[in-house]
């Protein structure tokens, strides 16, 4: 973990957790984890990004608009926030929000958004991820990152899995090390 190096934090918000209108389970356990890691990047200097769904009330994934979910993460609500012991450090970090428009929807951080481009423009090689869930979002970032060229590490400990079959997030794992994306827990670069 180095300047070259950042830090993607996926969606770790109330919705997407115990309480929430879609619940991750022990979607909450992410949250040391993670705060230990932000604490490691601002040590080293490390960019970190946050991605989180910003959907409008009518956004087309929520079951009133024939979506598979209930609505979650609507702009500007209690359940869109980021869970309230996620240390983000002010002035230290990139809001990332996507699936921002009723008609799109998306579950990569990548979809929509000019994440891509601030990666590059800050330098960027290598991009650490943890977050919610591991079989959508922290899936589908990962392979998108992949895909376009980052060196990409998943910590399975900053991350946990919807599991609506119950070997979901062991298929997501299988996709992403298909890929040559590496999985591990966050000791292993501390």
């Amino acid at each position: 973990m180095n300047p070259t190096s950042a830090f993607l934090i996926v969606d770790v918000q109330n919705d997407f957790c115990p309480g929430g209108a879609l619940p991750v389970p022990e979607g909450d356990k992410v949250v040391p984890v993670i705060n230990d890691i932000i604490s490691v990047c601002v040590g080293r200097k490390m960019p970190i990004f946050a991605s989180r769904d910003w959907h409008p009330p009518n956004h087309c994934s929520f079951k009133e608009q024939s979506g598979p979910w209930p609505a979650h993460c609507v702009q500007s609500t209690k359940g869109a926030e980021f869970h309230y012991k996620l240390r983000l450090p002010q002035n230290y970090y990139t809001l990332i929000s996507k699936a921002t428009k009723s008609d799109t929807d998306s579950y990569s951080a990548f979809g929509g958004t000019d994440l891509e481009e601030q990666l590059r423009e800050t330098g960027i090689k290598k991009l650490f991820i943890g977050g919610l869930a591991l079989d959508y979002c922290v899936k589908a970032t990962a392979l998108d990152g992949n895909k376009i060229g980052f060196d990409v590490v998943v910590f399975e400990n900053a991350t946990r899995a919807v599991n609506i079959n119950p070997d979901d997030g062991w298929h997501a794992k299988v996709e992403m090390w298909d890929t040559g994306i590496k999985i591990m827990d966050f000791p292993e670069f501390n």
